[in-house]
């Protein structure tokens, strides 16, 4: 999916209009990994065609979403971007700027994910090791932790 922008002999417009739909593409699926529906499922094209055309009066057709998740470039409307941000509860700007601080509450999920990741790993851990001296258990927790 990701052009190397700078190898390419492009003009400038060409070459930020890749880079513009990599970055959003990225915050796409960024987003749709971190946030879930009201239900606590992955969003899924139809939950956000119509969330995009209640909340914002914008229509998401499947073959703007698929260009718009792949990266694909295109004229993408403010409209559209306004309808996402609004869908997914973040400031529209963000999702085209290439760096800059993560939403809270995108932050927070990720967080939750890594929490319940290393959880995983202790778990997983503790099980494989069998009956291993509780110490040595919490020294395993504590370089897990130590490593996130």
């Amino acid at each position: 999916m990701e052009y190397l922008v700078d190898n390419f002999d492009l003009p400038p417009n060409r070459a930020a209009s890749i880079k513009r739909a990599e970055i959003l593409a990225r915050k796409i699926n960024l987003l749709l990994d971190t946030i879930r529906s009201e239900s606590g499922q992955p969003f899924e094209y139809n939950a956000i065609r119509d969330a995009a055309q209640e909340q914002s009066g914008y229509y998401i057709s499947r073959t703007r979403w698929s260009l718009l998740k792949s990266g694909k470039e295109q004229v993408v409307p403010d409209e559209a971007l306004r309808a996402i941000a609004e869908v997914f509860d973040v400031n529209p700007e963000y999702l085209l700027q290439e760096d800059g601080p993560l939403p809270e509450r995108i932050e927070a999920e990720l967080e939750l994910l890594r929490s319940m990741r290393r959880a995983e790993v202790r778990n997983f851990a503790a099980r494989a090791l069998g009956q291993v001296d509780p110490e040595a258990l919490r020294k395993i927790a504590q370089i897990l932790d130590e490593s996130a």
